[in-house]
């Protein structure tokens, strides 16, 4: 059974796994009064990487918080929509990295405001020269471990919506909290979900809607050559919060901006 807390009125216990070794997940997700967007795939990928970290956790007990927060906090926001985030640890104890015999899972509740929402036609984003490294034991998961993404995020200057993050081989990969759509042709691109280190709730829906929609999605490796060839027709970046973003500027370069990523797939559409 989880220990629910809330953020705005209980402590998180200085033992807690999540806070000492980052032990643990998070998820943040868009509400719109008391609905959640994409709900289903946030519980869906938080129990699968809880199963995959050996964290127990029900995902009856997740979907029981998030009908608790929104009227808990619904109220605080007069209308508007809000944020509501998720972090799951494995809980208090053990001085070391080896697991206590017991070990009951914290949930943490927390929210916030939106976010600006971006220009529609389109935002500024750089490259990142910190490198992104992905252990591919823990590929994709939204794990407490963003050290990372806090050093690239060292880098903004103020001017860019984004950085955008780069493997060993120099491929672009995701940004700091985003991930990566390129629309070449009549294709789209996004890189596979084994090399990212967050494989976002939001590139998940788009790749199944694109492909209900007829749409050819290829996974795989997205070199920054693809944004001067021919056929590029545009990059996005999308996540949970801000939905899909187009880039008009990328590196002081201007890019062709394509809004029919947003046309086709509408993740208000998915509120529960």
């Amino acid at each position: 059974m989880l220990n629910l807390i809330r953020a705005d009125s209980s402590d998180v216990p200085a033992t807690d796994r999540g806070l000492a070794y980052g032990d643990g997940l998070f998820e943040t997700i868009r509400m719109r009064g008391r609905q959640a967007v994409l709900r289903s795939l946030h519980l869906d990928r938080m129990v699968a990487d809880a199963a995959r970290l050996e964290i127990l956790v029900e995902r009856g007990e997740l979907d029981a918080a998030i009908a608790q927060a929104g009227p808990a906090y619904e109220s605080r926001f007069e209308g508007e929509d809000w944020v509501l985030k998720l972090t799951l640890t494995r809980g208090s104890g053990g001085r070391g990295y080896r697991l206590p015999a017991e070990c009951r899972p914290n949930l943490v509740m927390s929210v916030s405001a939106m976010p600006p929402l971006p220009d529609k036609g389109g935002v500024v984003a750089d490259v990142a020269q910190f490198p992104l490294t992905v252990n591919p034991r823990l590929a994709g998961m939204k794990t407490l471990n963003r050290l990372e993404q806090v050093m690239a995020s060292r880098e903004f200057t103020g001017r860019e919506f984004e950085l955008i993050m780069r493997d060993g081989a120099g491929n672009l990969v995701e940004g700091t909290r985003t991930n990566l759509f390129v629309r070449h042709g009549n294709a789209w691109c996004t890189p596979a979900a084994g090399n990212l280190a967050v494989a976002g709730v939001m590139r998940n829906y788009l790749i199944e809607c694109l492909r209900a929609s007829g749409h050819h999605v290829r996974e795989g490796a997205i070199h920054p050559s693809i944004l001067s060839s021919p056929g590029f027709r545009g990059l996005y970046l999308t996540n949970s919060v801000v939905g899909i973003v187009p880039v008009r500027k990328m590196s002081g370069v201007d890019l062709p901006v394509d809004v029919g990523l947003e046309t086709i797939c509408d993740p208000l559409t998915t509120l529960e």
